[in-house]
């Protein structure tokens, strides 16, 4: 913190959630202590912004004694390198600076009015000549409406210009505050100590436009704060939880881990836990964007900030304040929207050399036109120097990444698509092939029985197969056992209960139903036991196809004749073939990834349309063959979900991970799908390129804009074709650009995305 301070810049405090309390210290924007050490596995925000201010007295209150406080800490933003560079107070949340800033334009902008019509290029121009009021002198009447205007307006570029060279940095600020006051100082020298030519219409007007530019960028970056902190603000203040064998109703920031929490119907979900009792469908949307309630039992993970809709749910939380998956998600946006994209740092570094060019070619043109021979004047010498330093104002250069950033960031939150970071989100752009891990990728990761075949073909005796199967295989844990009664129950068979249930490692089940003989598992088992050799027989053509299709065959046998066989087998995601295709439109290349053996991803690749196969990878050889393939001179995004999947996803260009998958995975990835949704790849890749677009876009315009505009500034053209802009007039260009490139950034949002073209078929 004393560090930050020592560069100029606020360190007043840290963001958090409105139901959350912030730690002692941190309440106010005052200079804050040290954070407690039990944050300091947050991330090292050390140097964290200045608070919010609360939206009612609950984020406030005093820390209970023997809780910790699990809080949301934030990295600093672009809005507070902004208050920074602007010269905003500390502290400032960022609706107050818009608020600033939309009334230091509006006093700009209504001093600017009569200031202009009072003016001489208003005389010269249109000859209208104004009574001055009072009969005060007419460039004295200017000084007294300028003044205000200049000094409380231009205030934070000034303050925002004494700390950018106080740190040998030179921005936006200073040139603004060197034209502003250049125009404005020599004004007041010809009102008052000598005779000459006054122009604070030009300070005026100048600074109108700037502070409209900047009002209607901070506007749109506060919207992206706004967003994050609504995200911060979807969990619930209270939760009820049980002490002492007794339910009690606490604040949020009190629920511990391991806490028993109680949810009812309509209820928000505190903190992210696993369900212990009861069963319910909670409204996942707000996090997932997945519009569907999703059914919860004992056993399955619940999310902090979703709404359970219909049963009582008891939980365990796993999972609190910053740790949780709302906390982590905020966590990624505000990362991905404050990092920086190396075309961001081009384009800093391009302002940083236009601040110190038009500083030097302002110089050379009030030294060429005035000392130059012809005979200007001081006056004529020293506008067409302030007009090339305010022509040449980086602002659109300024605007020209970051702008398309937030939008595109935004854009794929919205959809449950995270970038971590900017570079993530440029280099998204150029992929040009796409590797999926199969297993809980393109899959569910779960097996299923999806073929059911009989001795004797027919409807009824194949659900009586499954039915038997099913009474048999209740009795196991096992991953197979548990498909064949999934299917069991949504094919709507009533399993009767068995007897005698007997579990035989690596071969299978047997049991009594119904007084029936029933063995369930593999071939071994069926002869082990002795049934009837023909009647595997005649069932063994059909497993070895089943077989040779990647299936895993499971026969059913019933009083010492085999009836049938399931097919099991991994089931794909329903949109992984339509995820597919539309990256193959795009021009990506897919391929899949996987330990299986080869019949079975080759089945699967079939399905899905996929040409390129990496069969029987062990762990360890995943990120060979990514390298294999970048070797080839492509740049690949891997998307896996597992922890085998992590050396993968950090060797390639970039790594995704699906939000379902492990914590390693997630975190080695740049980026995380919420969804779990294969489609989304090729909507990151579909808000990636338009985001890049936009960038190049805007970058062109700005950096064309502003080489263009100086020899014109500078009046080249003057001698032969008497065209000479005014300080006015090179303001109103200068933020006219900075409108068209904040203007052009914000058209992102009505790109088309796969995402959405699905949703409306949908």
């Amino acid at each position: 913190q004393q560090l930050v301070r020592e560069c100029g810049y606020h360190c007043a405090g840290r963001v958090v959630p409105h139901h959350l309390c912030p730690p002692d210290g941190w309440a106010t924007a005052t200079p804050a202590r040290h954070a407690p050490d039990h944050h300091a596995h947050h991330g090292g925000y050390a140097a964290a912004p200045h608070v919010h201010a609360p939206a009612h007295e609950e984020a406030v209150r005093p820390v209970p004694a023997g809780h910790a406080v699990h809080e949301h800490l934030s990295t600093p933003t672009e809005m507070e390198h902004m208050a920074h560079e602007m010269g905003h107070a500390p502290g400032m949340s960022m609706e107050a600076m818009v608020a600033d800033m939309r009334r230091r334009f509006f006093v700009a902008f209504l001093l600017a009015i009569p200031v202009t019509l009072y003016s001489p290029m208003v005389i010269e121009t249109w000859g209208l000549r104004l009574p001055v009021p009072f009969g005060l002198d007419r460039s004295l009447f200017l000084f007294l409406l300028a003044t205000p205007a200049v000094l409380y307006s231009g205030q934070v570029f000034f303050v925002g210009a004494y700390r950018a060279l106080k740190n040998r940095v030179l921005n936006m600020a200073v040139l603004v505050s060197l034209s502003v006051l250049a125009a404005y100082l020599f004004s007041v020298g010809t009102t008052f100590f000598f005779k000459g030519e006054v122009f604070y219409e030009a300070a005026v007007v100048l600074l109108a436009f700037v502070l409209f530019g900047h009002w209607m960028e901070m506007r749109a970056r506060s919207r992206a704060s706004a967003a994050i902190e609504k995200l911060l603000n979807l969990a619930p203040p209270k939760a009820r939880v049980i002490r002492d064998g007794e339910e009690v109703e606490v604040p949020t920031a009190e629920v511990r881990v391991d806490d028993l929490v109680v949810i009812r119907p309509g209820d928000k979900i505190p903190v992210d836990g696993v369900v212990t009792e009861g069963e319910s469908n909670v409204d996942e949307s707000m996090l997932t964007g997945e519009s569907l309630p999703v059914p919860k039992k004992p056993g399955d993970v619940v999310v902090g900030a979703s709404i359970n809709k219909t049963g009582t749910l008891k939980f365990r939380a796993t999972r609190v304040g910053a740790d949780t998956a709302l906390a982590q998600i905020v966590k990624l946006v505000q990362q991905a929207q404050t990092s920086k994209a190396p075309a961001q740092r081009m384009a800093d570094r391009a302002a940083q050399w236009l601040v110190a060019a038009a500083v030097v070619f302002g110089v050379l043109t009030f030294v060429g036109w005035y000392v130059w021979p012809g005979n200007a004047s001081l006056v004529f010498a020293l506008t067409l120097a302030i007009t090339v330093v305010v022509i040449a104002c980086p602002d659109a250069l300024g605007l020209a990444i970051p702008t398309a950033i937030m939008v595109g960031t935004g854009l794929g939150a919205e959809r449950g698509i995270l970038f971590k970071n900017a570079t993530a989100l440029e280099q998204t752009a150029g992929l040009q092939t796409v590797i999926f891990d199969k297993t809980g990728t393109l899959t569910k990761g779960e097996p299923a029985v999806v073929e059911v075949a009989v001795a004797a073909d027919a409807s009824a005796a194949q659900q009586e197969l499954l039915r038997l199967a099913a009474a048999v295989e209740q009795g196991s844990e096992h991953p197979l056992a548990l498909a064949v009664l999934k299917r069991a129950r949504e094919a709507g068979v009533e399993v009767p209960p068995a007897e005698g249930f007997e579990a035989i490692p690596g071969h299978g089940a047997r049991a009594r139903v119904e007084g029936h003989e029933v063995l369930v598992g593999n071939l071994k088992l069926l002869r082990e036991r002795g049934v009837n050799r023909a009647s595997i027989e005649a069932l063994a053509e059909r497993a070895r196809e089943l077989q040779g299709a990647g299936r895993t065959a499971v026969y059913v046998a019933v009083d010492g004749r085999a009836g049938g066989v399931l097919a099991i087998a991994d089931v794909i995601r329903e949109t992984a073939k339509e995820g597919v295709r539309r990256l193959r439109e795009m021009g990506v290349e897919v391929a899949m990834l996987t330990g299986d053996n080869r019949a079975t991803a080759e089945r699967i690749a079939r399905e899905l349309g996929i040409e390129t196969v990496f069969a029987e990878v062990l762990p360890a050889q995943k990120a060979d063959q990514v390298k294999q393939v970048q070797a080839r001179g492509r740049r690949v995004a891997m998307v896996g979900d597992g922890i085998n999947d992590a050396p993968a996803l950090a060797q390639a260009d970039v790594g995704t991970a699906i939000g379902a998958g492990t914590d390693v995975a997630v975190e080695t990835a740049d980026v995380v799908l919420m969804r779990s949704d294969p489609m989304d790849v090729a909507t990151a890749i579909a808000i990636s390129r338009a985001t890049v677009d936009k960038m190049r876009q805007n970058l062109y315009w700005a950096a064309g804009y502003n080489a263009g505009a100086f020899p014109l500034a500078a009046g080249v053209l003057y001698p032969s074709f008497g065209l000479l802009l005014r300080p006015e007039i090179a303001a109103l260009l200068m933020s006219g650009s900075s409108f068209l490139v904040a203007l052009n950034a914000l058209l992102l949002r009505r790109a088309r995305l796969p995402a959405t073209v699905r949703a409306a078929s949908a």
